[in-house]
């Protein structure tokens, strides 16, 4: 996994493995430490929907926050923003799909 600091303008740093294939413009397996985040980020022309694997955070998708927990299903459609934040005392793990349009 790479280091990606202060991805998206979060705190802290994302741990993740992003694999781009021809069916998805991004795969990827993550880890937000506990206390860290993904920044903000407009999801203009395709979604996302994110698996957590383990941990518990929030994510707020345009203005509306949600609980996280492994086995929960995040979903931010397109044109809208979100953020994803650990602000449990485990590591919040994920595996996100973006989809080609």
């Amino acid at each position: 996994m790479m280091e990606r600091p202060h991805f998206n303008g979060g705190e802290g740093s994302l741990y993740a493995k992003m694999v781009q294939r021809d069916e998805v413009r991004i795969m990827m397996h993550g880890v937000v430490p506990p206390g860290a985040s993904i920044g903000l980020h407009t999801h203009s022309d395709t979604m996302e929907v994110v698996f957590v694997l383990s941990g518990k955070g929030r994510a707020i998708v345009d203005g509306v926050e949600e609980s996280l927990e492994a086995g929960d299903c995040h979903y931010c459609p397109k044109g809208s923003s979100h953020t994803v934040l650990n602000d449990g005392p485990d590591d919040l793990v994920l595996c996100a799909v973006i989809p080609k349009v």
